[in-house]
């Protein structure tokens, strides 16, 4: 229970961090990612949008938090088209590292199960085999866990692409959506739209948090914490 709510805390100071960062530096001529907007996304009309979703999609599949993509489309974009420009990054980069899973690591995988780490990873990857849509779409929506780390153990554990992307792209839609309204709230300083994200936040984390007791792939990824 305290590693939960220790991992909802630090997506909770990623938002105000973001907030936070983006409030000062936006005094002082921005930083190198909303600079970066400001210079060659702003204005260019869909090469713009282009650019920043190949670019998100990139950063994501490293390992980038996508919060942060989000983030970044709302304050170039607005929060609408953000969203959807954001979403799409994330989908693309979540889709190239897991293909690059399915394709290289499986091998790799099984021998992991078979180790000293088996009895951890196994009841998640079998959460994720007996319902890939549902499981996938409850570890989403959790204010815990990691997006690189299910990318590619959807892929090791060989998920069929179709309900496990689209069950991360219905997944990803809410702090999507929180984070792309506070991006756009920095640059209008909107209060409106600072107030809903947090709002929505807070929604998105309670459902996560309910998801976390009651679902078979979130109960086995709450026990390896």
């Amino acid at each position: 229970m305290a590693e939960r709510w220790k991992s909802l805390a630090k997506l909770l100071l990623l938002a105000a961090g973001l907030l936070a960062a983006g409030a000062l530096l936006r005094q002082m001529g921005g930083v190198p990612g909303m600079g970066w907007v400001d210079r060659e996304l702003r204005g260019e009309g869909h090469w713009g949008e282009l650019v920043f979703v190949l670019v998100g999609a990139a950063l994501t599949a490293a390992g980038v938090p996508r919060q942060s993509i989000a983030f970044l489309g709302g304050y170039g974009f607005g929060a609408l088209l953000g969203t959807g420009l954001a979403l799409a990054a994330q989908l693309l980069g979540c889709a190239a590292s897991y293909a690059w899973a399915r394709l290289l690591g499986r091998d790799w995988a099984e021998r992991r199960m078979a180790g000293r780490f088996g009895h951890r990873l196994r009841p998640l990857r079998d959460a994720l085999r007996a319902n890939p849509f549902e499981a996938t779409l409850a570890l989403r929506l959790l204010p815990v866990g990691n997006n690189l780390a299910l990318n590619l153990l959807g892929g090791m554990a060989g998920l069929a692409a179709g309900p496990f992307l689209a069950a991360s792209a219905l997944g990803y839609l809410p702090q999507t959506v929180v984070f792309a309204l506070l991006g756009k709230g920095i640059r209008v300083e909107g209060a409106w739209q600072l107030a809903l994200g947090v709002g929505l936040f807070f929604v998105s984390a309670g459902i996560g948090l309910v998801l976390l007791r009651r679902h078979r792939a979130a109960r086995a990824l709450d026990g390896e914490n």
